[in-house]
């Protein structure tokens, strides 16, 4: 879901600006978007409820990064019971002309597979990014 849409409250419109300014951190050439996803029926349909979904452009294409664009989707368990989430990961993807390039995911070995690589150090980056929004959703709040 658009992080513009999921920045209800002061608790997640905090911690949604913590994650751009951590991102911008490691990557400081991007600019924001809060708004990666169009808001027609197909789109919606695809696109998971429970996530915070962030994307971020370059000025050009990058042979760093391998890409020109990165969308970081913050992906969390809503336990309708206790009307909480809980972080269950995080999911950063690269495109470039031809489409997704990379992937990144804390989900399961926390490094970047695809057809195009980024640079070893982006990697690096990318997991330091993933470890810190972890410790910004550290606790079941709505």
């Amino acid at each position: 879901m658009n992080a513009s849409e999921r920045a209800i409250g002061l608790n997640f419109t905090t911690k949604i600006a913590t994650v751009v300014n951590l991102f911008k951190t490691e990557f400081p050439d991007v600019k924001a978007d809060l708004k990666p996803w169009l808001n027609d029926p197909d789109t919606l349909d695809l696109v998971d409820p429970d996530s915070i979904d962030i994307g971020f452009h370059f000025p050009g294409w990058s042979p760093r990064y391998q890409s020109r664009s990165i969308l970081v989707q913050i992906r969390f368990y809503h336990d309708i019971l206790e009307d909480s989430y809980r972080l269950i990961g995080v999911d950063t993807i690269g495109f470039n002309h031809q489409g997704q390039a990379w992937r990144f995911s804390t989900v399961d070995q926390w490094k970047c597979e695809g057809k195009y690589q980024p640079y070893p150090d982006v990697s690096e980056k990318l997991k330091r990014f993933s470890q810190n929004v972890f410790e910004i959703f550290n606790l079941n709040k709505k």
